[in-house]
């Protein structure tokens, strides 16, 4: 039903991740959503949709965390975020959940702020009163090839992140525009 949402812009870049690395998601009842395992960069990767609603993504993080014995700092949330445009897209270590209740679920569920995040500029509809029914339609097709740029530019990232770590790849994603 929300699938072609601004909600599920993790989603679309999760898809595509698996899709050009050969890899597939099956739903894993243990971990309340999609799983997969891939390799990138030399190094496996476990993969997680949630299946849960948005705001109890937490749920599902912490299953697969207790599971594999992740540390908060292992782990790698892609979401949307209504505070950059879209087609920006940053990575960051560690903050506040900035409203975003998947965020704010998880950091309850890991007991830690300490994970990084890969931010998908889904923008501000401008009035916070109409946050909910934003996030949850679908982008515009102007908007939804910069969010499809943004996700290019976030997978283009990933092998960084994972062979040369976090500070190599914010280093080369911020300074790229």
């Amino acid at each position: 039903r929300y699938q072609k949402t601004r909600h599920n812009a993790g989603f679309w870049l999760l898809d595509q991740l698996v899709a050009s690395e050969g890899g597939r998601l099956a739903e894993d009842k243990k971990f309340q959503g999609e799983y997969g395992k891939i390799t990138l960069a030399q190094q496996p990767l476990h993969l997680l949709k949630p299946l849960t609603f948005m705001n109890a993504s937490g749920r599902a993080v912490s299953a697969l965390a207790k599971f594999y014995g992740l540390a908060p700092e292992e782990i790698l949330v892609v979401h949307d975020e209504l505070d950059l445009p879209e087609g920006a897209v940053k990575l960051k270590y560690g903050g506040s959940h900035g409203g975003h209740n998947g965020l704010r679920d998880i950091i309850a569920a890991l007991g830690s702020k300490d994970f990084y995040r890969l931010r998908l500029g889904i923008n501000h509809p401008g009035d916070r009163n109409q946050v909910v029914d934003y996030v949850l339609h679908p982008p515009g097709k102007m908007e939804q090839e910069k969010i499809d740029d943004a996700i290019a530019r976030g997978l283009a990232i990933l092998p960084v992140f994972v062979r040369d770590g976090a500070e190599k790849a914010m280093h080369r994603l911020h300074s790229s525009g």
